[in-house]
C-alpha cells in the first residue's frame, strides 16, 4: 500500500496504532465477556440442550476468529477516506453493538436471566445489522467481515431461545 492509498491524515504508523487499538477494544468486550462466562463450561454443560448444539469448546474459537474479524472490519472503516459524518455514525454503532455483545454475556451466564438475554440478543442483532449496512456503504469489505458475526448471532439468538424454553427452572 502506498501512501497515496492512506488517508492523508495518518501515517502508516498511525494506521498499525489504529489497527492495534481496534483489536484492543474487540479483544477487552471478548475479555468482559469471558469474565461473566467464566462458569460457562460447567453451566452450559449442565442446561437441556438440542441435538444441534455446538459442542461447549467450539465457541472459544469461533468467537477468536469473529472478534478478530470485527476489529478489522472497524479499523478499515476507521481509515476509509469517507465522510466523517458517516464513519463517526458507523463507529458509533460498532461501539454500541460490544458493549450488547458484552451484556449479553452477563445476561445469560452470569446472571443466568434466559428471557433478558434472549431480548438483548435481538436488539444486540439489530445493532450489528445496522453496523453492517453503515460499514458497507463505508468500505465494502468491513460490512462484508461483519456478515459471519451477523450471521453466528442469528443462529445465537435462536439457541438462547430454545435453551431458555428448555432450561426454565435455571434459565427463569
Amino acid at each position: 500500500m502506498t501512501m497515496q492509498q492512506l488517508p492523508r491524515n495518518r501515517t502508516r504508523s498511525q494506521q498499525l496504532i489504529g489497527l492495534a487499538g481496534w483489536m484492543a477494544l474487540c479483544f477487552a468486550t471478548a475479555g468482559a465477556g469471558a469474565v461473566a462466562s467464566a462458569n460457562a463450561k460447567t453451566f452450559y454443560s449442565g442446561l437441556v440442550q438440542p441435538a444441534w448444539a455446538p459442542p461447549g469448546w467450539l465457541f472459544g474459537p469461533v468467537w477468536t476468529v469473529l472478534f478478530t474479524m470485527m476489529a478489522i472490519a472497524a479499523w478499515l472503516v476507521w481509515r476509509a477516506p469517507a465522510e466523517p459524518t458517516a464513519r463517526r455514525r458507523a463507529l458509533g454503532l460498532f461501539v454500541a453493538q460490544l458493549a450488547a455483545n458484552a451484556l449479553w454475556s452477563w445476561l445469560f451466564f452470569a446472571w443466568q436471566q434466559g428471557g433478558w438475554a434472549f431480548a438483548e440478543v435481538l436488539v444486540f442483532w439489530v445493532l450489528i445489522a445496522l453496523t453492517c449496512a453503515a460499514f458497507w456503504r463505508i468500505r465494502p469489505l468491513a460490512g462484508a467481515l461483519l456478515l459471519p458475526y451477523l450471521a453466528w448471532v442469528a443462529f445465537a439468538s435462536y439457541l438462547n431461545w430454545v435453551l431458555w424454553q428448555a432450561n426454565p427452572a435455571i434459565l427463569g
